[in-house]
């Protein structure tokens, strides 16, 4: 990672996270979703930094909600100018004014770094994910979690099956920074599905020692995801076996661990 790049992991509300990325070398930062303000206007000043951009994944009010209040708290309680505000151009209907719409396969700026719009459709549609090659970040929101994915309530499975064919792409030690802290329940369901599999004990045993210790989960490594989270596996042999569904089509077994984890 850059060294002279911090990303800041900023709980809100429940089990939310935002994400303040702090490039030392500018002295500016980006917001990655605003949930609420306190936690990230309380960063942003300890920081002292200026704040140029704010990334908007999707729509949802938990990923929104505080962006009015933090604009207002950045120019009258801070001097700030209004920070430029990014997200989806198939979203744009649904989310506050942006001044800049993308569309996945742009590169843009964030606090003088280039990120790499992806489409990451399946919980909502028009949702977008943010790819940081040069600090090894990828901010995927309710797209990809750690041990998990969103709920698909717009989407279909096979749209967010290929959302996570994306991310897989992704190098392996891309840090992934998910939008919530739902690593617990979700590694609840990954050993219900009874695979005999060392990582996902051997990592179940460690969220459960950090959740004990009021650790967060989140962010977490792409290669450990790629070993223990069923959702980017429906493809492997061994997963599918213990599913009853051994060479079937991987969309339709992400279906069916998509279906079991929305009843479980």
């Amino acid at each position: 990672m850059n060294s002279t790049v911090d990303v800041h992991t900023l709980p809100c509300m429940s089990d939310n996270y935002a994400y303040l990325i702090h490039n030392h070398s500018s002295g500016t930062a980006a917001v990655v979703d605003i949930p609420e303000v306190g936690p990230i206007f309380a960063k942003i000043s300890e920081l002292g930094v200026i704040v140029t951009e704010v990334f908007l994944t999707h729509h949802h009010g938990d990923h929104i909600d505080g962006l009015d209040d933090l604009q207002m708290s950045l120019t009258t309680q801070l001097g700030q100018a209004p920070c430029r505000v990014i997200g989806a151009k198939a979203d744009a209907h649904r989310l506050p004014p942006l001044d800049y719409a993308v569309t996945p396969g742009q590169t843009i700026r964030l606090c003088e770094i280039d990120g790499q719009i992806l489409d990451a459709s399946g919980h909502t549609l028009g949702h977008v994910a943010l790819h940081m090659p040069e600090i090894k970040a990828v901010f995927t929101a309710d797209s990809l979690m750690a041990m998990g994915c969103g709920r698909l309530f717009e989407g279909t499975a096979a749209q967010m099956w290929q959302t996570l064919l994306q991310f897989r792409c992704l190098p392996n030690d891309t840090i992934v920074y998910s939008g919530h802290e739902y690593t617990a329940s979700n590694m609840a369901f990954t050993l219900s599905l009874g695979e005999a599999n060392p990582a996902v004990a051997s990592r179940a045993a460690q969220i459960t020692k950090d959740r004990a210790s009021g650790r967060a989960t989140v962010p977490s490594l792409l290669e450990l995801e790629l070993q223990t989270n069923p959702f980017l596996r429906a493809d492997d042999p061994t997963l599918q076996s213990a599913l009853g569904m051994s060479g079937a089509a991987a969309s339709d077994v992400f279906a069916a661990i998509r279906n079991r984890k929305d009843k479980f």
